[in-house]
């Protein structure tokens, strides 16, 4: 129906994941198990990691990550502005210094050139942002890393089903997905940190669970004491299988919810070229496949007549949805009014960050969505473009 509502995403859920959630009810365990263990596994052999931690969020992955490296006051974490605020409000809570930098205007993703400009002694950390479905250019910012001796955390909240260089993002290294209501997999909330490292997993494990040496499924399944130990003080940021269970099948159908995406991603692309002001990101240069996270453009003021506040009120009042993917952390009222005192730096002026935080506009796109639901789209930001044609 025209006149119904077309929301910004939708989850990938079928039938058979409704089904799964109901088995997980009626077993009688809800909690952290197996289903919480195969997803896991599942996340390992999609992207060759060695270990997987699934968590009740990817802030939580963050937040975990942070401390098990030991990060913490007087050091620095390099990262964009241009991503979720709860990195920056993780940094910020563990006492370290979070240190913005630019992205590439065209790709809204930083590249080495711009990190290694901002390195200093204090610098133990890295977290570049794979954005909107895209990979980074992960080589030279690993070759750089390597150089200075810097531990990189890839935060990929956007990139699962992504791939560099012919590789899944997470073959390497530690990575960050999200597993949000709007992300390409979701278990409503929920996330999952991958390493190669058996340390930091273990301690990310116990972490995530009050310090205990092992929980309860462990306990079960293994027949070990049922009172564990307090190894240190720990979080309560376990995924229950009743979320858990919602991932497996949409992993199964991985490739399929890709391919819809890039098949909608593609229709976008090609009908915005005739809408003046309205322009979608670019793609990276370098060898990828892009997992179309989310459809990003560009409201340009001047070209399209109107901003990009306006553009998505006039969406709205034609019942289609529309959001910002971001508002930047360094122009967040926090932020902004404490950032000099708290970390003793200037503020980073930042333009092309800066400018695309008042620009970017995210369209609807989610695999149930059809052809004609992008032609509704397009037909309503032309009308709306021609309407403030000066």
């Amino acid at each position: 129906m025209q006149n119904s509502f077309l929301p910004l995403c939708r989850p990938a859920l079928n039938d058979a994941d409704i089904d799964a959630a109901v088995a997980v009810l009626r077993s009688g365990w809800i909690t952290t198990g197996a289903k919480n263990a195969q997803l896991e596994q599942d996340i390992c052999r999609l992207t060759g990691a060695s270990h997987a931690i699934a968590l009740s969020s990817a802030t939580a992955g963050m937040h975990l990550a942070l401390l098990a490296l030991g990060i913490g006051p007087g050091d620095e974490v390099i990262t964009p502005s241009l991503t979720w605020v709860s990195t920056i409000n993780m940094i910020a809570l563990t006492g370290a210094t979070p240190v913005f930098v630019e992205v590439d205007p065209a790709t809204l993703m930083t590249t080495a050139e711009q990190i290694e400009a901002l390195i200093t002694p204090r610098t133990r950390l890295i977290i570049p942002v794979h954005f909107a479905g895209a990979s980074l250019d992960l080589d030279p910012i690993y070759a750089l890393a390597e150089r200075h001796g810097i531990t990189v955390i890839e935060d990929a909240a956007h990139a699962l089903g992504a791939q560099y260089k012919g590789q899944p993002v997470g073959y390497r290294g530690h990575c960050i997905f999200s597993l949000h209501a709007i992300k390409n997999v979701t278990t409503a909330e929920g996330g999952v940190f991958i390493t190669s490292d058996q340390a930091l997993a273990d301690r990310i494990r116990r972490l995530k669970f009050h310090g205990l040496a092992v929980d309860a499924f462990d306990r079960e399944t293994h027949g070990r004491t049922p009172q564990a130990e307090v190894v240190e003080p720990g979080f309560k940021y376990n995924l229950p299988d009743i979320s858990a269970v919602l991932a497996l099948g949409q992993l199964e159908r991985l490739e399929e919810i890709t391919a819809a995406r890039q098949a909608l991603a593609d229709d976008y692309i090609e009908k915005l070229r005739d809408i003046p002001g309205i322009t979608p990101l670019q793609d990276p240069a370098h060898d990828h496949e892009h997992c179309r996270h989310l459809m990003v453009v560009r409201v340009v003021p001047e070209k399209a007549g109107l901003d990009r506040n306006q553009l998505i009120e006039a969406l709205k009042a034609r019942q289609i949805g529309a959001g910002i993917h971001f508002l930047p952390a360094h122009l967040q009222k926090y932020y902004h009014d404490h950032y000099t005192a708290l970390y003793a730096r200037d503020m980073p002026s930042l333009p092309h960050t800066t400018l695309a935080g008042g620009q970017i506009c995210s369209l609807p796109l989610f695999p149930a969505m059809t052809s004609d639901d992008v032609d509704r789209v397009i037909g309503a930001l032309k009308t709306i473009v021609t309407q403030h044609e000066k």
